[in-house]
């Protein structure tokens, strides 16, 4: 069956499920536990506070910006079809490349483990391949290692993957009932951080002096920057409901207006949640956690002003967030997929559409086994780095896209129009430099996975030449 004969996607969302599905992409286990390597990079409370707000600006810069490029066009694919319309399809491909193989699937298999890291913990799952845990391929991969978290990751994946399958409708109440869970619970926390009246406990930690002079300086920004990735990658996933475009009713208007809300809620919601923790516990107590395996910043703040009560409440929190993190980032990416193969640019069956659900049910499948495989071969971490070093990278090209629109007479409707883009340009730009300075092996790595799209481009583009003649 040609493509043009298949059923299509349907346009049956509306702007609650919108902004919701925006909320429910960005909440997932960042704002539990990414304060710890934040002080321990910064030490201080006010500085780690600014860090998320500075960050969450940032993101609120890029929300304008892309929601003005989502006033172009209706069709599914987000960034890629942005990146193709303005740049070409060769540019539109790279994103689409590295968002398969690094930005989406990474982010998903990476809140996967989270999820299943709070499940095994919970509930004292047995631990699974323990005598292989120490075979690895090339000293760096570890296949076997936290076997049992692995293998409910990858459970998960495949469960909401084939929940997905089923029509987009479920999907989207699925995930507007799980996002609502997770803002009260975080709401919850807020709370009892906020009347906390106990003594602030500090814990004693080596820290390297702070450094005086120019060199100092230069340090104590890129740890400043180095900080705020971990709030980025909190924040990260606002972008996501442009994938789903052809999903939404009158989606030049509801998209837009979904990611500045969506966004601006979950940025009230971090700031607040993370001033809590640290009216609990101090910036050395975090740093102290960061060094211990499996302790999360959010449940120890639990345990301190509810008891174990507490422990238990922010464990099935941090599962349902996780979860419905999950969730929404496996429906809504897989339309990128969809939508490059669509235009011959992916695989050709990851353009078909189930005849009686009509979901892009191949394009689900193939991410399933990409994030999975994922799963099996790097740390949450490692995963967590390469993704953000990568998105911004095409943050910033979003950034230059609404630029030459504008200057073309092509876009017609723009968010704070020239001082938003070129702030965000600059921004991203700063992140994407100081990535390489600190993180100079997954960030090479990230740039490996992108480059490796070129001769896949190549192929695409001769297979599609060769079905037009």
């Amino acid at each position: 069956m040609k493509i043009k004969d298949q059923p299509s996607l349907l346009p049956v969302l509306g702007i609650g499920t919108a902004i919701l599905l925006v909320a429910g992409n960005m909440i997932g286990s960042g704002v539990f536990k990414k304060i710890t390597p934040m002080s321990s990079a910064l030490m201080n409370g006010h500085l780690i506070l600014v860090a998320w707000i500075v960050a969450g600006f940032i993101t609120m810069l890029g929300a304008f910006t892309f929601a003005s490029l989502a006033t172009t066009t209706k069709e599914a694919g987000g960034q890629f079809q942005y990146f193709k319309n303005v740049f070409g399809d060769f540019f539109g491909f790279i994103y689409g490349w590295s968002f398969f193989t690094v930005i989406s699937t990474a982010s998903i298999a990476s809140i996967a483990y989270v999820f299943a890291e709070s499940l095994v913990n919970l509930f004292h799952l047995s631990a699974l391949f323990q005598g292989y845990a120490q075979y690895n391929i090339m000293g760096v991969i570890f296949p076997f290692q936290n076997g049992m978290v692995k293998l409910v990751a990858i459970s998960t994946l495949v469960i909401l993957t084939l929940f997905n399958i089923r029509g987009v409708q479920g999907g989207g109440w699925l995930s507007n009932i799980v996002t609502t869970a997770k803002i009260i619970g975080i709401f919850l926390l807020i709370y009892v951080g906020l009347t906390y009246t106990g003594s602030l406990h500090v814990e004693s930690v080596i820290s390297s002096p702070i450094q005086t002079g120019q060199t100092g300086e230069i340090l104590q920004m890129s740890a400043f920057f180095t900080a705020m990735l971990g709030a980025f990658w909190a924040y990260d996933g606002w972008v996501n409901i442009t994938n789903m475009a052809s999903e939404f009713k009158d989606p030049t208007k509801n998209i837009p207006r979904a990611i500045i809300i969506g966004t601006a809620i979950t940025m009230f919601l971090y700031v607040l949640v993370n001033y809590a923790y640290l009216q609990v516990l101090s910036p050395a107590d975090f740093a102290h956690l960061s060094t211990q395996n499996g302790n999360i910043a959010a449940v120890e703040v639990a345990k301190i002003t509810m008891g174990s009560l507490g422990i238990t409440i922010v464990s099935l929190l941090i599962m349902v967030s996780t979860f419905g993190a999950t969730q929404a980032s496996t429906m809504s990416a897989a339309r990128v997929y969809y939508q490059m193969s669509k235009e011959g640019y992916f695989f050709k069956p990851f353009a078909k559409v189930h005849a009686q659900y009509h979901t892009p049910h191949i394009s689900l499948i193939g991410q399933m086994i990409w994030a999975s495989l994922l799963i099996v071969s790097g740390s949450f971490d490692e995963l967590t780095d390469m993704l953000i070093f990568a998105a911004f990278i095409f943050y910033a090209m979003g950034a230059i896209a609404v630029i030459r629109l504008k200057r073309e007479g092509k876009l017609y409707f723009t968010f704070g129009y020239p001082i938003v883009p070129l702030l965000f340009l600059l921004c991203c730009s700063v992140i994407v430099v100081n990535a390489i300075y600190s993180r100079p092996f997954e960030s090479l790595t990230g740039l490996g996975l992108m480059f490796m799209g070129v001769p896949f481009y190549y192929y695409f583009k001769y297979t599609k030449l060769g079905d037009k003649s």
